[in-house]
């Protein structure tokens, strides 16, 4: 099947579409492929993650510091999200800025962040299930976030009043941040 790779502003940040094959019965799609995202410079996948969340939700903006961190790729099963990803990398030319898309179960796009970057989304729909692939296991003594709402990244977040965590409500400014990628 089909595989589109469109690299972003940001070019480690890669939009993934794919072909959707579809009749009276219903539909078929591969949406990943270890052999075809390989040949276009993505890594494999050791865990996979399944969030629910219901409209005005903002998860994020959460990272792992090295050496756990983790790359994630992105993947709204049901309803609507805007995803985002904030380098974090210090060397980069695109250190502190981010990229967001839309991605929904209607779009079909998938959207990869490597590591050394902050993910964070907010459900635009009723509700949304979001699967996400990650590179490294989870592990909680390198978990870190940075506020969705920092005015040094001036994200345009398509909602403003969101539900958070009291976890998420807490982290640091970009600034204060504990990075060391």
């Amino acid at each position: 099947m089909k595989f589109i790779f469109t690299r972003l502003e940001i070019p480690d940040v890669i939009e993934i579409e794919h072909e959707r094959l579809g009749d009276a019965r219903g539909f078929f799609s591969e949406t990943w492929r270890r052999d075809i995202f390989e040949e276009h410079g993505l890594p494999s996948f050791v865990q996979e993650n399944h969030s629910r969340s219901v409209r005005g939700v903002l998860r994020g903006l959460h990272y792992q510091r090295l050496p756990k961190a983790q790359g994630k790729l992105i993947r709204c099963l049901r309803g609507t999200i805007f995803d985002v990803g904030v380098d974090l990398r210090k060397s980069s030319r695109t250190f502190g800025r981010w990229v967001g898309r839309t991605i929904s179960d209607e779009n079909r796009k998938l959207l990869y962040i490597p590591p050394g970057f902050a993910h964070g989304f907010c459900v635009l729909s009723d509700w949304a299930d979001v699967l996400y692939h990650q590179t490294d296991y989870y592990s909680p003594e390198h978990e870190e976030g940075i506020r969705w709402d920092d005015p040094d990244l001036a994200i345009t977040w398509p909602i403003k009043s969101p539900l958070l965590s009291p976890k998420d409500g807490k982290y640091p400014s970009f600034k204060n941040a504990n990075n060391n990628f």
